[in-house]
């Protein structure tokens, strides 16, 4: 009884890792944000570190520290205009991340009654990234940008196993910069407005699709205080 009553306490805390794919979207590249050779390639793995605090059975804090690689390519677009201009760039993304994760329904690592369930995240994301810059109709890499976004993450997770979990999810990340692809330059000087192009009241998103791995433990905790 004392060994079950100290195995059935340690499931509070869990420390991963994932892995998966970056698509981009904004005014370089294709307009998809759901097409699935952008998250296959090999050229845009992606990945990081992920750490939750199960502070309830509906709910988790939870941070991310993850490194994107992602890119856009106009030969992939649709649009003719953008297939024509042939203008292509390659970026890393760094992005810490703190926020809230909540399940559809209750989700009690210490019972074995809903080994999965579906879950939603979102919080505050600040990452660091380039500026892209247009020089001789090709785009290169500038300055150091930093900025912020804004998660929107649909996933679900499964227990296997008393201590382990899997999860898959999809992710959106709305950015506060609209020159991540180099389209308006004017962010880093107001003297290039007459430099920027495409949709100018659309910010850049990144996408990230992907597969984690944690590991749980710690005391169980008294939800009833929270």
């Amino acid at each position: 009884m004392v060994l079950f009553a100290n195995i059935s306490t340690s499931q509070t805390y869990e420390i991963g890792l994932t892995t998966g794919g970056t698509n981009f979207v904004g005014d370089v590249g294709s307009e998809s944000f759901t097409s699935p050779d952008d998250y296959i390639s090999r050229a845009q793995l992606s990945g990081g570190f992920l750490f939750r605090w199960n502070r309830s059975d509906r709910h988790s804090f939870r941070f991310t520290a993850m490194r994107f690689r992602t890119s856009g390519y106009d030969s992939t677009a649709d649009d003719r205009a953008r297939s024509s201009r042939g203008l292509s760039f390659t970026t890393d993304i760094t992005e810490f991340s703190v926020g809230i994760e909540f399940t559809f329904w209750e989700f009690d690592l210490h019972e074995f009654g809903n080994p999965f369930v579906p879950y939603l995240y979102t919080g505050p994301a600040y990452f660091l990234s380039n500026h892209q810059q247009l020089e001789n109709d090709e785009l290169i890499e500038g300055d150091t940008l930093s900025s912020f976004a804004i998660p929107m993450v649909l996933g679900v997770k499964y227990r296997f196993a008393f201590h382990w979990l899997i999860s898959a999810e999809f992710g959106a990340r709305y950015t506060f910069t609209d020159n991540l692809d180099g389209s308006t330059p004017s962010e880093i000087d107001s003297e290039l407005e007459d430099q920027d192009f495409g949709n100018l009241n659309s910010n850049d998103w990144y996408l990230y699709s992907g597969i984690t791995l944690t590991y749980t433990f710690g005391r169980k905790p008294c939800y009833c205080n929270f």
